[in-house]
């Protein structure tokens, strides 16, 4: 193989590893083209508070929790904390029924908040009809507390699927943007560039 060859070959394959890189940065770009830049911790803070604030206006939604400990409930319920170990962040075990009720308040949910002592469909139809927690508790054979913990969970699970899960995807998606500012950097970039090149010879024209 002649020397230009071999220099057009791997001019080519530089080209290629250009490209898929900046096409990641171009994801970027345009993200900032959309949102003005991605947002930093403060500023995905802020928009939980303000969905957070959408869904009292639009529910009533209402925890004993303060604002900047609601944040965090959603943050580490995102990264797979449970209600016990969100407690214990916050300092205080004895809070984790204070995030229970606080994270399903806000369309947050886990496959043991619908599993009953009784069926759950019922529960639903006994809602639907506008029974209080006690007259459900007699029919179904449970106490009024019981009824009204699963019942916030069927109410709350309606109203998620009224708005298609929108509140609970609003608030994905901004973690999410927060996770691609932590994780795709410009030094992430550079590097991985780098890595894939160090063994090239670079001394060819683009």
């Amino acid at each position: 193989m002649s020397d230009e060859k071999e220099k057009e070959e791997k001019a080519e394959e530089l080209r290629d590893l250009f490209v898929d890189v900046t096409d990641e940065s171009t994801v970027t770009e345009e993200r900032q083209e959309e949102r003005g830049t991605l947002p930093d911790k403060e500023e995905v803070d802020e928009e939980i508070r303000e969905t957070v604030d959408e869904m009292r206006d639009e529910y009533g939604f209402e925890t004993s929790l303060d604002d900047d400990q609601t944040v965090r409930v959603v943050r580490l319920y995102h990264e797979g904390a449970s209600d016990t170990e969100i407690a214990r962040k916050l300092g205080d075990d004895s809070l984790d029924k204070t995030v229970k009720r606080a994270r399903i308040g806000l369309h947050l949910f886990r496959d043991p908040d619908f599993d009953a002592p009784f069926g759950i469909d019922r529960l639903r139809e006994l809602v639907d009809e506008g029974v209080t927690n006690a007259e459900a508790a007699e029919e179904l054979g449970v106490s009024a507390s019981t009824v009204r913990a699963y019942r916030q969970a069927v109410e709350a699970k309606r109203e998620s699927e009224d708005v298609d899960g929108e509140y609970a995807e609003r608030l994905e998606a901004v973690l999410e943007d927060r996770e691609i500012t932590e994780t795709f950097t410009p030094d992430a970039k550079r590097d991985g560039l780098e890595g894939a090149t160090e063994d090239a010879e670079v001394d060819v024209d683009l």
